[in-house]
């Protein structure tokens, strides 16, 4: 399951372009109420959009189609705006919307992970970027199915890397263990995994026991956590205390930034070489997916898993 943010419009699919159509007299759309509730009701439908989003009919144009216009759609909600484009056939029986995308220039295949802790192979020829949340629970089941499992199933094949999107909103002491976590990084990427390992298993630590949850005693905690880690891998404390006290945010907003303009809408968020995977899932699926990828860098994937067989019923009154 997703924790998801608020945005105005995801996952917009192209409808089919009917093809062959015939020009016919062009129609006025705003004089028709009739199609223009049909186009309002088929907009609504396809897109899934909340009833409170305002959506507003534009004028339509020539386009560079034959037998289509150019139609923007302008959905609204508050102060915030997004114009639409749709193409509306000159019998005004057919509605179709046209996206292009740059091979060259897409986000996902090209996130900056320079800087970061790796897990696995550094120069493995697959990546799994997570943008994760410390205190997100679905991220920690995520986590543990990726450590040790997944891990050890493709052993020097893969690489991991984690960036930064705490949901602020909802996990008050995300922001804080994101920071406490860099500033590990910045000296050892060994023991920033040890800190993420541990936050991921032992949330309920972090919280604190209760319903009255003090998320200052949150930050204490966090911050006493990472230090004993430091401690135990002989780090530069000063430097590390001075660091943890700072609580300098920049980076981790920088990448929660990076998550939001990718259009992650909660946590996890995977990307595996460009393809994308929302939430927690079960690790067989997760597999097929850096297989495949695998398979495009030219590396051959570890062998399927064997399943064990099922123990034969016992005879009944056994």
């Amino acid at each position: 399951m997703n924790l998801l943010r608020f945005r105005i419009m995801a996952g917009l699919l192209a409808l089919g372009l009917a093809a062959g159509c015939k020009a016919q007299t062009d129609k006025s759309t705003a004089a028709d109420p009739g199609l223009t509730r049909k186009i309002e009701v088929m907009v609504r439908s396809q897109f899934s959009m909340p009833p409170d989003i305002a959506l507003a009919i534009g004028q339509r144009t020539p386009s560079e189609f034959p037998g289509y216009d150019n139609l923007p759609v302008t959905i609204s909600r508050g102060s915030r705006s997004q114009e639409l484009k749709f193409l509306i056939s000159k019998d005004n029986k057919t509605l179709a919307r046209l996206e292009t995308y740059s091979l060259d220039k897409n986000p996902a295949m090209n996130i900056d992970i320079s800087g970061r802790p790796v897990r696995g192979n550094p120069n493995a020829k697959v990546t799994v970027i997570n943008f994760d949340d410390l205190e997100c629970p679905y991220c920690a089941r995520m986590h543990q199915s990726l450590f040790p499992t997944t891990l050890n199933r493709y052993k020097d094949k893969v690489r991991f890397v984690y960036k930064d999107d705490p949901l602020t909103e909802i996990h008050p002491w995300a922001m804080h263990a994101a920071v406490d976590a860099n500033c590990l990084a910045d000296q050892s990427g060994d023991v920033y995994w040890k800190y993420v390992d541990y936050l991921h298993s032992h949330g309920q630590e972090v919280n604190g026991e209760g319903q009255d949850r003090d998320v200052k005693k949150s930050f204490a905690a966090l911050d006493r956590i990472a230090k004993d880690e430091g401690t135990v891998d002989k780090l530069d404390m000063d430097k590390l205390n001075a660091c943890i006290t700072k609580q300098d945010e920049s980076k981790v907003k920088q990448s929660a930034s990076l998550a939001e303009s990718l259009g992650i809408e909660g946590t996890p968020a995977l990307f595996i070489e460009g393809e994308r995977i929302n939430g927690a899932m079960p690790e067989e699926q997760l597999w097929i997916v850096i297989d495949r990828a695998l398979r495009a860098a030219g590396v051959e994937p570890p062998p399927p898993q064997k399943q064990e067989p099922a123990p034969a019923p016992k005879p009944a009154g056994q």
